[in-house]
């Protein structure tokens, strides 16, 4: 009689998955971020919104909607590519480099907000201050993030932090939103998951 292998009896293990934004929750996060941007930065005078991208970009576009809804102020909008500026270009794929837009008025003497989606190691961060300083002098520099899911590797930390994610670091954190992926939603994969 032939006993089945270890490897028929039990199906591959999958990864543990837990939604830990909603869409509602989303929304909910984005206008508070922008309650705060406005409260600390005396109604956003002279603030300047610098999307990272991919879904920093987004973001950013949303905070100024925001923004403007609660207060009627328009809040300069831009792009802010970090390709050439990443430390591990050399052990990772070529990436394409996306565009650069400053807002018409630049970035001299300004307060940037920088806004990503996730704040993990602290490294995407060092490499937009780098940028940052080829394309201009800011009076200031804060950081506005969706997910703040800890493990920094630099001395970073964010101004503006939509929610604390504590996480192991085998796992990831997926986010999604409508304008890149056709829905908004963050989640937390378990062990084993591939991004």
């Amino acid at each position: 009689m032939a006993y089945p292998s270890a490897a028929q009896s039990s199906p591959p293990r999958q990864p543990s998955v837990k939604v830990i934004l909603t869409s509602a929750d989303v929304h909910r996060v984005v206008d508070r971020i922008a309650h705060q941007i406005l409260e600390k930065t005396q109604g956003a005078a002279d603030t300047v919104l610098l999307g990272i991208p991919t879904r920093g970009t987004p973001l950013a576009r949303r905070l100024a909607d925001r923004i403007s809804a609660f207060e009627g102020i328009s809040v300069p909008v831009g792009v802010l590519d970090i390709t050439l500026y990443r430390d591990d270009l050399r052990r990772n794929a070529t990436r394409a480099v996306g565009p650069t837009q400053l807002p018409s008025g630049g970035i001299d003497g300004m307060r940037v907000v920088l806004v990503d989606d996730v704040l993990f190691s602290g490294r995407t961060v060092r490499a937009a201050l780098d940028a940052l300083g080829d394309l201009g002098r800011p009076a200031s520099v804060q950081l506005a993030v969706l997910v703040d899911r800890g493990h920094r590797q630099l001395p970073i930390r964010a101004d503006y932090v939509g929610k604390n994610i504590p996480t192991a670091l085998a796992e990831s954190v997926k986010v999604t939103l409508a304008e890149t992926d056709g829905a908004d939603e963050v989640r937390l994969y378990g062990e084993g998951h591939n991004s």
